[in-house]
């Protein structure tokens, strides 16, 4: 059996080595024509376009898209222990969501200029869960859950169909608390949402992971509707010293190449001894998944590494560099290295914290950006969900005092019509009215 990863030298990686490290992809441009071509019809035709689709795609002939009863039903139908754990997640996801929620303010920055910003949640949102006859329940919490803290009015789910919907998905949709539940998926999916239809419904905001059909829909819409972000296949780094456990560090490795064969996996240590370990108990390990041949295909690409750096700043700085979806930082001091980093989708601190906890039950939100994405935003929030107003107030003293520097400015702008605004409230004998000149 070939070894499936071997110990480079970060410092001795050459500009190809490099490039396969970071150019990643959310690999849309290969089904983007074709995408196109979906959602143009489902915006014309509606639901007639969104049954056709999911015949051809999903083999299932549908009638009633709406399923928001099945998902109802789903809670009575899933094994029990299956949804307490679904309930024990839901809970802990929107208690941490619950902690996001901003609070209005308003307060005096000088005498009688009040200033302030206001959040409110956006009216109509959509969320995709992956599923079909596949069994997605996490994603169903972590997309529905936030929208419901946010206070958004009508949180829309859509799934992909099948003979029978996994229980599964379905009661957690119903559990995180989405007000209407549809059995349609792919790009007909987003497009429906989007633009909508008879059945269902058009949202404001489309959120959640999917296919490369997915993602390259919420691309294509981006601009009639709103979307999070285009994320591609999951990735981790793990940044590791000498007192890292090396199976514990193969164990996540082994977990994110599970998801697919695309999914890179990466860790960089300094201490040569913690290398070689991480790559024989990956190698030991990996027979026992039982995923065993998407595991090694994932391993086995470009984007899969287990690197030595030459001292921990250079393992911190490829990380920084890198900007991965997952962090994992297991360390002596991993607070001094997270103080290091600032850019990471979701960051896991000790040899404790598992990717997989985020994955499912800690509580932080695990639809996360990829591809560097995270040097620019953030994951699924409550954030995503609101909007932000600001609010001002001025006394009439308060506008004397600012009329100098508002009407300088806007008549350098030639903008004439703004300098009067503020003459006709000013004005008392001087060309200005006063104020700051």
């Amino acid at each position: 059996m070939t070894t499936t990863l071997e110990v480079d030298e970060l410092a001795d990686l050459g500009p190809a080595d490099r490039a396969a490290l970071f150019e990643r992809s959310a690999g849309i441009e290969d089904v983007r024509e074709d995408v196109r071509g979906i959602v143009e019809r489902v915006r014309e035709e509606g639901d007639v376009a969104v049954r056709e689709f999911t015949e051809e795609f999903d083999g299932v002939s549908v009638g009633n898209l709406e399923i928001t009863d099945e998902a109802e039903r789903a809670v009575e139908e899933v094994d029990s222990e299956i949804l307490a754990a679904i309930e024990a997640a839901a809970d802990n996801v929107r208690e941490f969501h619950e902690a996001q929620v901003p609070e209005d303010w308003r307060r005096e920055f000088s005498d009688g200029r009040e200033l302030g910003r206001r959040f409110r949640p956006i009216e109509r949102a959509g969320v995709y869960v992956p599923g079909g006859t596949a069994a997605y329940p996490s994603s169903a919490i972590m997309g529905i859950v936030p929208a419901v803290v946010a206070g958004v009015s009508h949180v829309v789910a859509v799934t992909p169909p099948a003979e029978e919907v996994n229980p599964a998905t379905l009661a957690a949709i119903h559990i995180a608390g989405a007000d209407a539940v549809y059995g349609v998926g792919g790009a007909q999916a987003i497009g429906a949402l989007a633009y909508g239809t008879e059945s269902i419904p058009r949202v404001q905001k489309v959120v959640g992971p999917g296919s490369p059909w997915v993602t390259a829909a919420k691309a294509e819409v981006r601009g009639d509707c709103e979307i999070d972000f285009l994320a591609g296949p999951s990735e981790i780094v793990v940044v590791a010293d000498d007192t890292a456990d090396p199976v514990a560090v193969a164990a996540d490795l082994l977990a994110q190449a599970e998801h697919g064969p695309t999914s890179p996996a990466v860790a960089v240590t300094d201490d040569r001894e913690t290398a070689q370990g991480i790559v024989e108990a990956v190698e030991n390990r990996l027979p026992e998944r039982e995923r065993e041949e998407t595991i090694r295909e994932a391993l086995a690409g470009k984007g899969s590494r287990v690197l030595l750096a030459r001292s921990m700043s250079e393992a911190i700085l490829f990380a920084e560099e890198y900007a991965p979806e997952h962090l994992s930082i297991i360390a002596d001091d991993d607070d001094a290295v997270l103080e290091r980093i600032d850019s990471a989708g979701s960051v896991f601190l000790g040899s404790a914290t598992p990717v997989a906890a985020g994955d499912y039950a800690s509580g932080t939100n695990h639809v996360l950006p990829t591809n560097g994405l995270p040097k620019v935003t953030g994951g699924l929030s409550v954030d995503t969900f609101l909007r932000a107003t600001t609010v001002q107030r001025l006394s009439a003293d308060a506008l004397v005092d600012l009329s100098g520097t508002i009407t300088t400015l806007a008549e350098a702008e030639g903008l004439e019509a703004h300098a009067e605004s503020v003459h006709v409230r000013t004005q008392t004998g001087g060309e200005n009215g006063g104020g700051d000149q």
